[in-house]
């Protein structure tokens, strides 16, 4: 069927009456329904499918009758049928240097019972819009893991600047590229979630919900006696390999100008860590982390040389 440009000036004219009357012939006929979310993620081709369905609501519309059109960018443009039931669909190339687009659909269809000749009957959608991000979120690579273990983030638009936090706790992050962001899970309360989150940019980007597990090792020796000046080594032990990026164990003090060491990385796959502990000043005190067990202690004395 061949529209007019009477019937295009028309569309446009009283598209916002016919959307508020769609609501009433719509339930009792046919339905329309966009299932194209409103922010999609940018793509190098600029090309991106627009899917709605036409269902009947009514045994005596014809099936075979239905002919969804789209008009955007103030043009008309047939809708493709595809594979799955009801549903129509058309790509749409976004303009070079455009990131949003407003769209409606409009549907001919007839009845069974329509005599010979009849004019198809005509409705329309509401409004709908368009939006493309070039900053956004795909994924987290996982949904849960120990204190200390590292973790990627994917998505699109990635800056240096960018850190992801647990609710309000920002972690230690790593900018790896514009797709990729990675962290070392915060030593937060185990056995609960925490929502994730990328700030950078002056935007926030939800990541989704994250649990927090415990992990579990030994520490050789359990309490280190030094003299200013004097190495000694302190061994972290967990009971299976590290996972993809290691596993950072962070490590406090309520001395930090007695201990001289370095921080605590389980390699990928390897199941222990040393570092060396350097006496600094004179100090009593302890060296601190968290555990499936809780809160660890290693007293540490440091005495003059």
């Amino acid at each position: 069927m061949n529209l007019t440009p009477s019937l295009f000036r028309r569309g446009a004219a009283l598209l916002v009456a016919i959307s508020a009357l769609w609501f009433l012939t719509g339930c009792q006929t046919l339905m329309i329904v966009n299932m194209t979310p409103e922010h999609l993620p940018a793509n190098p081709s600029q090309i991106y499918t627009i899917t709605a369905t036409f269902e009947p609501k009514v045994d005596n519309v014809d099936p075979t009758s239905i002919r969804p059109r789209i008009i955007i960018d103030g043009q008309f443009h047939e809708m493709s049928k595809s594979a799955a039931a009801n549903v129509w669909e058309f790509d749409y190339h976004v303009p070079v240097g455009r990131t949003t687009a407003s769209y409606y659909f409009i549907v001919f269809y007839s009845f069974k019972n329509s005599p010979a000749g009849a004019r198809p009957t005509e409705m329309y959608s509401g409004l709908q819009n368009l939006n493309i991000a070039d900053r956004y979120v795909i994924r987290a690579e996982a949904t849960r893991a120990p204190v200390g273990a590292r973790v990627s983030v994917l998505g699109a638009g990635f800056s240096p600047r960018d850190v992801v936090y647990f609710d309000q706790t920002p972690t230690r992050t790593i900018f790896e590229s514009g797709s990729s962001l990675s962290f070392f899970v915060p030593s937060v309360p185990a056995g609960q979630s925490y929502q994730l989150r990328v700030t950078g940019g002056g935007d926030t980007l939800n990541v989704g919900s994250f649990r927090v597990d415990a992990i579990s090792f030994d520490v050789s020796p359990s309490a280190l006696v030094l003299r200013s000046g004097e190495q000694q080594a302190l061994t972290f032990t967990l009971p299976q390999p590290a996972p993809a990026g290691g596993m950072l164990i962070d490590v406090t003090t309520d001395i930090p100008a007695s201990i001289v060491m370095a921080e605590v990385m389980v390699p990928a796959g390897q199941s222990s860590a040393t570092v060396i502990v350097l006496g600094g000043k004179p100090g009593v005190g302890a060296l601190f982390f968290k555990s499936s067990s809780g809160e660890t202690i290693i007293p540490v004395t440091v005495s003059a040389k």
